[in-house]
Parts: C-alpha cells; sequence; structure tokens
C-alpha cells in the first residue's frame, strides 16, 4: 500500500463515503433529560417551517469563507456555504467521519500522497442561478492566501501547496488564465491539488471553508463579508454589520444535490453583541434557541441549570478537545527570561481558572497542551497544578529570584471583552500573581478582532506590553496535527496579524511538526504530539488553564438536536429545527 493511502487510511475521521444525516449515530431520544443530546439525537423531527432564533455575545471576525477561524464560524457556515468535504451531520462517532459535501466523493490522492483530485457533484448553483465550478472552489482557496486581505482563518493551504510565491488573486496579473499552478481545474467538476509535501490527511483541509466557493464577478474584497454568495440551503437576505443579520431559503439550493443538510427552518435570525448573561436568561425564558458562540453558560447560570432538575433535563454537558489557556508573550520582558514565564506557571490558582470556567462542570484543571480525547495525549505536570492547585508560591519566588526580579514585576493581559470566563480568568490570575509582586493590568479587547488586530499581531502585542492573552483553542480536527499544529508552529506567525499561535516560536517544535507528518504509522505518529507538548511546557510558553468541558442549554423549541463531535462540542446548526 502506498505510505500516503496508508496514511489517509490510518487517520480516524476518514472513511466512507456516505452521509447518515441528521439522525445518525447513537440513535434519538423524545423525552428531555440531561445529556439527551448528547451521543444521540433529541427530538428527531424532519418538519420544515419556523425561525431559528441565535444570539452572539461579540461578533464574527467574519462572514467571509476565506477570514474566518472560530468554531462556532465553521459550524454555521455550513448554513450558506458548501465546502468540498464536510464532517458528517451525525451525533456521537458518526459525526467523526469526513464525508463529500460539493466533491463526489472524498479525496483521490496519488500514490505518493502529493497530488489530491475531486470531483464536482453536478446541478450545483449560487444562489442566483449561476453554476458552481472547480474554479470558483479554486478562486477562494486562492483567496484564503492572502493574508494581507485576509487576516484570520488557518494557514494550512499556504503552507503545503506548493505555490511557488503565489500570495493572491488580487496581485495576480493574469488570474482568469492561470492563477495558482498548485491548484489546476482541467474542466468545470474536476479540481487537483499539488502539495510541495506528502499529506495523506488533506480531506481535512478539503472541509475547511477556504473551499467553499466564491464567484469572482461578485467578489468585493474585503467587503465579500457584507453579502457572502451562498451555495447552502439559506442566504442573506439582510446584514447589518456588528448588529445582526438575516437568512432565508436559497431558491437555488437544490435538495438532490445536497445528501447532507435537513434545512429545517425558513428563517434563521442572528442578533450579534448581546451581553453573554442576557444570551443566557433568554435562553432559559424561551426567548431565544441558540446561543451560537457555543461555549456553554456562563458560571452563574451553570449552577441555576444544573441545581433545578426541570431545567437540568434540558442540558448537555460533553467533554471536547479544547483548552482554555493563556499565552505567555516571551517578546515582552521581563517575560523573555524563561524564569519569570516559570514564576507565572508557579503562581497560578488553578482551581481559580477552573472556577471562571464554572468550576468541574466547565472542565478539569489543565496540566498541560493536549486535550485527553486527542489520540496519542499524555498527561503531565511539570508546575505542581495538582499537588498545589492554589498556586505554589514557593517555587514562584524562586523562580523571581532568578530571573533577576525578586520583588514581582509588571506586565498586561489580554483578553475578550464579550466573554465573562475570560474576564474572571484575568481576575484570578490578577488576585494570585499579586501574591508574589506580579502586577497585572488588565486590558479587554474586541472579540471580532481580538487576533487580527491586538492579541493576535506581534507588533500591537510586543508595543503594548500583552505579556500575558487569554486564549482558547479547539481541534480543527480530532487528531494532533488538528489540534496542536496552528498554535505552536513558529511559521503560521505573520507579522499582519490573525495568528493564534501568540508565544511559541521554538525551532525544535517546528521540526517535530515536520517530523510527524513523514511518518505514516498512526501510533509512531501519535506519539510526537506529546513531545510538542513538553516542549512547550518546558521552555513555559502557555498556562494551561481549562479542558473544556461545555454544558449547552437546549431551549424546548428545538428540534433535532444533537452535539457533534466532529465539530468539536457544538450543537450541529445544519441539522436543527424549531417547534412553530
Amino acid at each position: 500500500m502506498a505510505a500516503g493511502t496508508a496514511l489517509v487510511l490510518a487517520l480516524a475521521a476518514c472513511g466512507g463515503n456516505k452521509s447518515t444525516g441528521g439522525g445518525g449515530g447513537g440513535g434519538s431520544a423524545t423525552t428531555p433529560d440531561y445529556n439527551a443530546g448528547v451521543g444521540k439525537v433529541f427530538s428527531p423531527s424532519d418538519a420544515k417551517g419556523g425561525t431559528l432564533r441565535m444570539a452572539n455575545s461579540g461578533d464574527w471576525d467574519s462572514l467571509d469563507p476565506a477570514d474566518n477561524y472560530y468554531g462556532y464560524e465553521w459550524d454555521f457556515i455550513r448554513l450558506y456555504g458548501r465546502a468540498l468535504v464536510m464532517f458528517a451531520a451525525a451525533p456521537g462517532e458518526a459525526g467523526l467521519k469526513l464525508v463529500p459535501d460539493l466533491a463526489e466523493s472524498l479525496g483521490k490522492p496519488s500514490a505518493d500522497a502529493k497530488t489530491w483530485t475531486y470531483k464536482l457533484r453536478p446541478g450545483i448553483k449560487f444562489e442566483d442561478g449561476t453554476p458552481v465550478t472547480s474554479k470558483d472552489v479554486k478562486y477562494d482557496v486562492e483567496r484564503s492566501l492572502d493574508k494581507n486581505t485576509f487576516v484570520n482563518g488557518p494557514t494550512y493551504f499556504g503552507d503545503f501547496l506548493d505555490t511557488q510565491g503565489y500570495t493572491s488573486p488580487y496581485k495576480d496579473p493574469t488570474p482568469d488564465k492561470l492563477g495558482l499552478k498548485a491548484i489546476e481545474t482541467p474542466d468545470d467538476q474536476t479540481i487537483v491539488f499539488h502539495l510541495k509535501k506528502p499529506f495523506g490527511g488533506f480531506d481535512y483541509f478539503a472541509q475547511l471553508p477556504a473551499t467553499i466557493p466564491v464567484p469572482r464577478a461578485k467578489d468585493t474584497g474585503i467587503k465579500y463579508k457584507e453579502h457572502v454568495v451562498s451555495t447552502g440551503p439559506y442566504m442573506f437576505q439582510s446584514n447589518q454589520l456588528g448588529k445582526k443579520f438575516t437568512l432565508v431559503r436559497n431558491p437555488n439550493w437544490d435538495p438532490a444535490t445536497d445528501p447532507n443538510r435537513k434545512a429545517l427552518p425558513d428563517r434563521i435570525e442572528v442578533s450579534l453583541n448581546v451581553n453573554a448573561e442576557d444570551v443566557d436568561n433568554r435562553l432559559l425564558s424561551g426567548d431565544l434557541d441558540v446561543d451560537v458562540v457555543g461555549t456553554g453558560l456562563q458560571p452563574a447560570t451553570q449552577g441555576r441549570v444544573l441545581g433545578n432538575p426541570t431545567l437540568k433535563k434540558n442540558a448537555d454537558s460533553a467533554s471536547i478537545t479544547r483548552l482554555w489557556y493563556t499565552s505567555i508573550n516571551p517578546d515582552v520582558a521581563p517575560l523573555d527570561n524563561i524564569h519569570c514565564r516559570k514564576a507565572v506557571e508557579y503562581a497560578t490558582d488553578h482551581q481559580g481558572y477552573q472556577s471562571a470556567y464554572g468550576g468541574p462542570a466547565g472542565g478539569d484543571i489543565a496540566t498541560n497542551m493536549l486535550p485527553p480525547l486527542i489520540p496519542g495525549n499524555e498527561k503531565f505536570d511539570l508546575y505542581n497544578f495538582n499537588s498545589k492547585p492554589n498556586g505554589d508560591v514557593d517555587m514562584a519566588k524562586q523562580e523571581l529570584q532568578q530571573c533577576g526580579q525578586p520583588n514581582g514585576f509588571s506586565t498586561n493581559m489580554s483578553y475578550r471583552a464579550e466573554r465573562p470566563k475570560e474576564k474572571a480568568t484575568a481576575e484570578s490570575l490578577q488576585q494570585a500573581l499579586a501574591k508574589v509582586g506580579i502586577k497585572l493590568t488588565l486590558k479587554p479587547f474586541p472579540q471580532g478582532d481580538y487576533f487580527a488586530l491586538y492579541a493576535g499581531k506581534p507588533d500591537y502585542a510586543k508595543k503594548n506590553g500583552l505579556g500575558l492573552m487569554a486564549n482558547g483553542w479547539g481541534a480543527d480536527w480530532p487528531d494532533g496535527f488538528g489540534f496542536i499544529s496552528q498554535i505552536t508552529d513558529s511559521r503560521t506567525i505573520r507579522a499582519s496579524g490573525g495568528n493564534y499561535n501568540l508565544s511559541i516560536k521554538l525551532p525544535e517544535v517546528d521540526k517535530l511538526l515536520d517530523d510527524a507528518l513523514l511518518e505514516t504509522d498512526t501510533a509512531k505518529r501519535e506519539k510526537f504530539w506529546p513531545q510538542v507538548d513538553h516542549k512547550v511546557m518546558e521552555n513555559a510558553l502557555v498556562l494551561p488553564g481549562v479542558w473544556a468541558k461545555v454544558l449547552l442549554y437546549r431551549p424546548p423549541t428545538l428540534t433535532n438536536v444533537y452535539v457533534s463531535d466532529g465539530l468539536g462540542g457544538f450543537y450541529d446548526y445544519i441539522s436543527l429545527g424549531v417547534k412553530k
């Protein structure tokens, strides 16, 4: 068996070319009960109609498929956009499978896994009735490479495609004739990707929003987010940036070309910048159907729900492949000294960090980066998180002595203003670090631009002394590479901003990541991920907080509800319905 083919077969989430739809996985439940939407479909339904009401405590970084990276955005975007591949619309382990979406099948690799070919399903159209072609898919991938125009989003295509210096379709003098040579479109239904190095998991790239087709004639660059042209069952009726937007049915979506989406509601309304506690209250009162951000109820609401048997029956809790953590910035003195960084690790009140996320209901105290659900993870504890859960003051003071700051030091900590859990995290760290003389000044920034303009922009973070930066990461797919690569590989860091690796620049980590991709044996490859984890923790560049659990609330108004394992613990938005 060819090495690339062996690797693609070894990746757990690959396999199968047939979607199970919204009713697959672990069965269904019709009686409200705690965790009735975990591993099974609660209130299964095919009834169409009604309005699905959603709210976001902040704002999208972008609705443009070339320019977003929040997990909830990748879940939601499938309502109006179709990528080549997607995770199956099913609960439980069935939701971990990749299935074709725009494409007729999963990718066909060459023997060396450096060339991947997809054929588009016939009959797919944009909202205006124009046929979708392979050139439209290629064009969005090209757009996603332009990290000056579209600062958000992963860097996988730029890292793996044989781009030969190509950076943007907006700088290409003959885009209609050739464009990016690494992607060929020999006919309107075929698209071929050429990689500069083998990668057997390319189907994971094919499920990224960057393969959602964009018509060149309708592209308005940075303004395209104001009206993305739909290929999914819904299209934008209105979009008031920063306030709200509404989706309605797309008359040119043909369900015969789409075995994955039920498209139950007639209308989807999304309110933006709604206070997080108000979101919770509206969910409990029945005035709202979904908290679209999907990070779970706020700590105070968690207590109300878990303490009330009637409310608890409408809640779902699941461990997920997500880590809430704080990046420790070595570009900001004195955190350029490893002992000052270690002082932060030792001084942290880990129970306080956990409490910010609602205590045990919000997750377990993390001692290192890799979440327990990631295959190959190894749990270790270099800084006494378990034995000293409220902080090790003595060790912290010893480290301060060694870094030449015996009386402590001052630095700033950033967090996303619309996220009360991150604010509580920052306040907990402020109190804990003060015990050893480390003074934190807290700096809130807007969620939508947090990575594009502030914490994720190296020059801004350094100039403004952001020594600690509240952060969180869920796996792009449930695999060690899908979790750890974008937040540890120094080569993903761009001066233009939009970075998710905020603090890790270790050549030895970069080499480990490269070596891992050359290993086709699954068990051997998985041994690389703990090595990366150890290197990061030994250098004290990340302060792990909580291996996440999420407590979601499903109002009685919802039908066809389940937690998607493939999407990282969100409700699967393309399957939801509402009672009219």
